[in-house]
C-alpha cells in the first residue's frame, strides 16, 4: 500500500537560507517541495501566457 507516486523527478536547487527560513515560516518545515512545486506551476503558467500575448 503506502502513498501513491507523485510522477515527479528529483531536482536539487539551491536556496539561500533566508528564502528557506522564509518559506518554512509560511508553509513549515514539511511542505517545503510542495510549496516550491507549487510556485514553479504558478510562474510557468503566468509566463506562458505572457509570451502568447506578445506572439
Amino acid at each position: 500500500m503506502g502513498r501513491p507516486p507523485l510522477n515527479v523527478k528529483e531536482t536539487k536547487i539551491r536556496l539561500s537560507q533566508e528564502t528557506k527560513e522564509r518559506i518554512v515560516a509560511l508553509v513549515g518545515n514539511y511542505r517545503i517541495a510542495a510549496f516550491i512545486r507549487e510556485a514553479v506551476e504558478n510562474e510557468l503558467a503566468r509566463r506562458e501566457v505572457e509570451r502568447d500575448k506578445s506572439s
